[in-house]
Order: C-alpha cells, then structure tokens, then sequence
C-alpha cells in the first residue's frame, strides 16, 4: 500500500496518508493511458469543417461550350473542381470524432495515470485547503511553498469558487474537482496537488 506525506498550506508535513492500492499503487499501462487521452481528445472536436461539394457550388448548369470544334479541352460544367469557384474534390464534412471505450479501460487508464504521479513522486497531499476570499496572489504562496514550480493540476474534494478563482488566474495550475478528474489532465500537469478529502473521495468514487 503506498503511503504518501501529507503538507499543510505552509509547506510543513504533518502526517503520512495510506493510499488504496487498487487505485494509487498499481503498474500503470501506458498503452491504455494513450487510448484514453486520444479518445478524450477526439471527444473535443467539433467536427464542424465543411467545404461545398459539385452538387452544393451554385451555377454551372450550362455547358460551357460545345463538345468539339472549338479546339478546347472537354467541359462539361464551369463548376468543376478544375475551375475557380468550382467544387472542392474530396473536401472534408461535418463528423462526429467521438471513439468508444470500453468502462473498464477507462478506469484502469484512471487509475493507472494516478498510480504513475504516485510512483513519480509527484502527487502532493494537502491536509486542507480553504480561503476566506479569493487571492490569486495568497494561492500563489501555497503552491510556492508547496514546491509546485510547474503545470500542477489542483484537486479538491468539492467545487469551491474561492480556491477555483484564486488558482484559475495562475499560469499552468488547473482547479477541477475530485469527481472531474480525468487522464488527459493529471498527464499535462506536471505536479497532481490534491486535498485529503479529495482523496478520499477519489477512492470512494473509483474503487
């Protein structure tokens, strides 16, 4: 069972947390953190781009010019895909991008990617985490002191709009909730700094 330290906002360790093996201590599958990140990210695509094809291009009901005689090539339309403002050959259309994933898989990719920042040393367990107003400047300090010099991906237990809106304005740190979590973001931050509550909620949900 991994154990972990547990800091207080000033950067002191006050205790030890035992993590769930099932979650925090397993051999995480690369390959199976890539499918997850790739599906995550094909999810965000709109699938909006459109170009017109022959039948959408307005005009070019006429032929051109007569089929022989005039010592031109062939022209069937003035919309073809060889003239300007003619039709797009191949273009792309409106798609949805969206891959299926198996449940179980999304959860081992979950788990997997929280077991590597584990075994990175990278996760950092705060004891509690709260502001009596929102200062980015006051969060700022915390994750300074908290050795957090990079991306770092903040996790707490519920949304709370005085953390989320003093750590929303620091560059590469991301607030998201315990139940929100997904691999995408725990693998483009560099650091996971999560409360003990958050924790215990992770478990709760993803055991």
């Amino acid at each position: 069972m991994p154990k972990v330290a547990v800091y207080n906002v000033e950067g002191n360790q006050v205790g030890e947390l035992d993590l769930n093996d099932e979650i925090f201590g397993i051999e995480p599958n690369e390959h199976v953190m890539h499918q997850a990140v790739v599906t995550q990210l094909a999810a965000w695509r709109r699938g909006t781009h459109k170009v017109k094809s022959r039948g959408e291009v307005s005009g070019g009901g006429k032929k051109p010019w007569r089929q022989k005689g005039t010592g031109r090539a062939r022209a069937g339309t003035s919309r073809s895909p060889l003239w300007r403002g003619g039709a797009i050959i191949f273009g792309p259309q409106p798609r949805d991008y969206t891959i299926s994933m198996p449940k179980k898989a999304r959860r081992l990719a979950l788990k997997s990617a929280l077991s590597d920042k584990v075994k990175s040393g990278n996760l950092i367990v705060v004891d509690t985490l709260a502001m009596e107003a929102p200062k980015t400047k006051a969060m700022a300090g915390i994750l300074d002191k908290l050795n957090v010099e990079r991306k770092a991906l903040l996790v707490t237990a519920d949304i709370d709009e005085t953390i989320f809106k003093s750590a929303r304005n620091i560059p590469g740190v991301s607030p998201v909730e315990a139940v929100g979590i997904n691999v995408y973001d725990i693998l483009n931050h560099d650091k996971l700094v999560i409360t003990k509550d958050a924790v215990a909620k992770v478990e709760e949900v993803f055991a």
